[in-house]
């Protein structure tokens, strides 16, 4: 079998959307998942994207995708890469997908001088920590992770 890692073009946002929903059921979380292909295509392949994508392929076929943006730390006063989803389809699991993918953004960061690659993880799934820890990631423990959204993120804007 033949695996590679490629960056994403325009044509695979059908596949990319399909990862999307995919990873929203695995995570439990399909109800929140309400974007359109016109969404994906905007997002990844519009004017300026601010947001990148890359398909393994397993002998020409996509099986998965990391989809990351560059973070900054003030700390470090350098940019790093916030991984944001990493999928791979069940079938294909084991046959390294997802360690390749994530070793193309070792790379990247190595080739950029990017100090770190950052990621969450779900605190109930299991496989995919003691796949990262098996990487050598190590968890953050005292950081939380906060968001606003809908109506408490419109309030916060409307503020003087």
């Amino acid at each position: 079998m033949s695996l590679t890692v490629r960056p994403a073009h325009p044509g695979d946002a059908p596949a990319m959307l399909a990862f999307i929903l995919a990873l929203a059921e695995y995570e439990k979380l399909r109800h929140e998942a309400d974007l359109t292909l016109w969404d994906v295509e905007m997002s990844f392949f519009g004017v300026a994207p601010r947001v990148f994508c890359d398909i393994a392929e397993l002998d020409g076929r996509p099986v998965g995708f990391a989809v990351w943006f560059y973070s900054y730390s003030t700390f470090r006063g350098r940019h790093g890469i916030w991984l944001e989803d990493l999928f791979v389809d069940e079938a294909a699991r084991g046959h390294g997908a997802g360690k390749a993918l994530l070793a193309g953004l070792a790379r990247r960061c190595r080739d950029e001088g990017l100090p770190r690659l950052d990621w969450s993880v779900l605190d109930w799934n299991a496989p995919s920590i003691a796949f990262y820890d098996s990487l050598g990631a190590e968890a953050l423990d005292g950081w939380t992770t906060r968001r606003l959204t809908g109506e408490p993120l419109a309030r916060l804007a409307a503020a003087s």
